[in-house]
């Protein structure tokens, strides 16, 4: 379009872009047409496209939303050509989904590796820092689980796909509190302290003393907190 063709209020241009007004009706037509064979293409590629994403599956969907855009907006593009397109995408899928099951290296290399991010009660500070996850994230994920103490944890598992396995103690040992740093007072009032102990605030360990001048042993943080059953 030259610059002379850009009128202000154009309403004609700005409603209806350069093509016509019955071209309206061949979007609903494009749409419902793409829509229903999109609909065709994830049933093939299987249960999987209903739950959590992988990094290839997820690759996928941003490029069906690429692909179909095309055809059901453009009047100078056929639908073949969309139609095309979503065939040989579903099937580089289909085809990554066949390696992976034959290869395991190909499979960690294209949906990524597992993460253990709490070991017996202790925050691993370096497997928070290698997948960018804050502790807030985490403890989030454990009050989401009703464990409000860190010393009940047994592993925290941050799957490939994004989820959290989280895997509790038998017996409930002192620990860190999950709690967030502004609800010290609730905490008091739902969980019993231990006064015996204290937790490091970085990474959960628990030291049986109550000097908090002390650095802490497992990761060399002075900040400490009160332990909790």
């Amino acid at each position: 379009m030259k610059k002379d063709d850009i009128q202000s209020w154009d309403w004609q241009r700005i409603l209806f872009g350069q093509a016509p007004p019955t071209f309206l009706v061949e979007v609903l037509i494009r749409t419902i047409i793409v829509y229903l064979f999109l609909l065709v293409i994830l049933r093939l590629l299987g249960k999987r496209m209903d739950g959590q994403l992988t990094l290839t599956e997820m690759a996928v969907v941003v490029t069906f939303g690429a692909i179909v855009s095309v055809p059901m907006q453009l009047p100078d593009k056929g639908i073949l050509l969309g139609i095309l397109a979503l065939l040989l995408a579903a099937a580089f899928q289909r085809g990554f989904n066949w390696l992976n099951v034959k290869n395991d290296k190909m499979e960690e290399i294209t949906q990524g590796t597992m993460n253990i991010l709490v070991k017996d009660g202790l925050v691993q500070l370096d497997e928070m820092k290698k997948v960018g996850l804050s502790k807030q994230h985490l403890f989030a994920a454990l009050r989401k689980e009703k464990i409000f103490n860190l010393g009940n944890v047994k592993r925290v598992y941050f799957e490939a796909c994004g989820l959290f396995s989280i895997y509790s103690e038998e017996e409930a040992k002192p620990g860190l509190p999950t709690f967030p740093s502004n609800e010290l007072e609730f905490v008091h009032t739902q969980t019993k302290i231990d006064e015996s102990r204290i937790a490091c605030c970085n990474c959960g360990y628990v030291a049986e003393t109550t000097d908090r001048n002390i650095s802490c042993e497992n990761c060399g943080d002075k900040n400490w907190i009160e332990a909790i059953y």
